[in-house]
């Protein structure tokens, strides 16, 4: 019998909504043995790590949950190893993920009976992001570095974490605190300073590098069909903390796409060492002393359930 993996995180704030509208479903589903995989309160790799113990071939692994959880579950597949099957449905902020994959809810995956799961199956080829030589981290929808990166920060705030649990509705708040955060703090400081991006250096004022790869960035944000790309994704670099070059990108990003070229692969390196922050669909880590970054698309394929 064929195993389906429920990942979801049961200290999140729509999990009841998960409870609710997932795992309660599921005990109807015929002809599947249910596995549940529940995110922990430690950190991105070690969850990755533990999922990766337990996956084997023939799995569908069901990301119930928000970007962050989806991220989990792709890169344990991924670096597992094993021939399963990504699916994903949306009980976060963003759900960018979801929105690219359309599965925006449950009959979107399971269809409107207690039968199988709707094997409407794509490949994923994702972003493979290099730090000084390291693989950091895959994404499947987008990476972005500087400005951006480092404003994800404030969602850990507990104040902040606490006025998010309002359910499905909780990402305008979070363009809220963004908008708030960025006003504060977007003369700072130089975010990617001394940077050069395959050889050529960067405006001194560049604020921000982004590599979209997905149909959505940050929901608002139109992308592309790149996802299904084996060597090709969309990036941009631009100096957004002048008010006026962001208020340009957002409305292109809104009402067309992303700007940006197309690109094989984009090498970030710095004139010195410094400290930066990366962040990829939500999860973001400070690295200090980076020199050089790499973004390419993966080696390995991904799997992935497609509405």
């Amino acid at each position: 019998m064929q195993r389906l993996l429920v990942v979801y995180n049961p200290n999140s704030s729509q999990y009841i909504h998960v409870k609710d509208e997932v795992l309660s479903l599921l005990s109807n589903l015929e002809g599947y043995l249910i596995g549940k995989f529940t995110i922990e309160k430690t950190n991105f790799e070690a969850n990755v790590a533990r999922l990766v113990k337990v996956l084997k071939d023939k799995d569908i692994v069901l990301s119930a949950g928000g970007d962050a959880t989806a991220a989990i579950a792709a890169n344990a597949i991924i670096k597992s190893g094993k021939d399963a099957t990504l699916s994903v449905l949306p009980y976060g902020n963003f759900n960018d993920l979801a929105r690219t994959l359309g599965t925006m809810k449950y009959e979107d995956i399971f269809g409107k009976s207690a039968g199988p799961v709707q094997q409407n199956i794509h490949k994923l080829y994702p972003l493979d992001i290099i730090v000084d030589g390291k693989h950091w981290r895959y994404a499947t929808c987008y990476v972005t570095i500087g400005m951006t990166g480092e404003a994800v920060e404030i969602f850990d705030q507990p104040e902040i974490r606490k006025t998010l649990q309002k359910g499905h509705k909780s990402s305008w708040r979070s363009y809220l605190d963004l908008v708030k955060w960025y006003f504060k703090n977007r003369h700072q400081k130089i975010f990617l300073p001394g940077l050069s991006i395959n050889g050529v250096r960067q405006h001194p004022k560049t604020s921000d590098y982004a590599a979209v790869n997905g149909k959505s960035m940050c929901r608002v944000m139109k992308g592309g069909n790149d996802y299904l790309k084996p060597k090709v994704f969309r990036s941009m670099a631009a100096p957004l903390a002048n008010f006026w070059n962001l208020t340009v990108l957002m409305i292109k990003s809104i009402f067309h796409r992303v700007p940006g070229g197309e690109t094989t692969g984009d090498v970030l390196e710095f004139t010195h060492p410094t400290t930066i922050e990366l962040q990829a669909e939500g999860e973001y880590q400070v690295f200090k002393n980076a020199k050089k970054i790499e973004i390419k698309k993966g080696k390995s394929c991904l799997k992935v359930i497609q509405n």
